[in-house]
């Protein structure tokens, strides 16, 4: 399930540790298929590689990574809220309900901006900061990386 996982969000590499074990994947640009390394600890050290099958490659588009389109436009002091953690982006506590954060919303520290689900868990992205939602940088449900940009604020 992880190495689908890694395979569906193009994560580049993915660490997960325990106190009895530490499981790494990498998928590298010169792999064909992520590789999973699993070491267990408890008794003795064991290291088991485990290769995807290697489907053929499919005409997938790529769109570059969200980036202010006009950076020259925007003011200098615009504080830019980044993701602590690789998961899935949620605006909203559930489909049902409004977003937390819009553009032009006045927001204040410790207040929730958006959801980041990881590994089944939903966290509250809270923000650190007093100000105004300029921009959202990512669409709803949609993967992100660690230190992604998520929010552009005004202070």
């Amino acid at each position: 399930d992880l190495i689908r996982t890694v395979i569906q969000t193009n994560i580049s590499e993915l660490n997960i540790e325990d106190r009895d074990f530490k499981i790494s994947i990498k998928q590298g640009s010169g792999a064909s298929a992520p590789v999973a390394t699993v070491i267990s600890t408890p008794v003795a050290q064991a290291v088991v590689a485990v290769e995807a099958p290697v489907a053929a490659p499919e005409k997938v588009e790529v769109a570059p990574p969200a980036a202010p389109k006009a950076p020259q436009a925007m003011p200098d002091n615009l504080i830019t809220v980044k993701s602590p953690m690789i998961g899935t982006f949620y605006r909203s506590p559930s489909p049902d309900k409004p977003p937390f954060a819009s553009v032009g919303d006045k927001v204040s520290k410790g207040q929730a901006l958006c959801i980041i689900e990881a590994m089944k868990l939903f966290n509250e992205i809270e923000c650190e900061y007093n100000g105004t939602v300029v921009k959202v940088l990512v669409d709803d449900n949609s993967p992100v990386e660690y230190d992604q940009p998520l929010f552009l604020l005004q202070p």
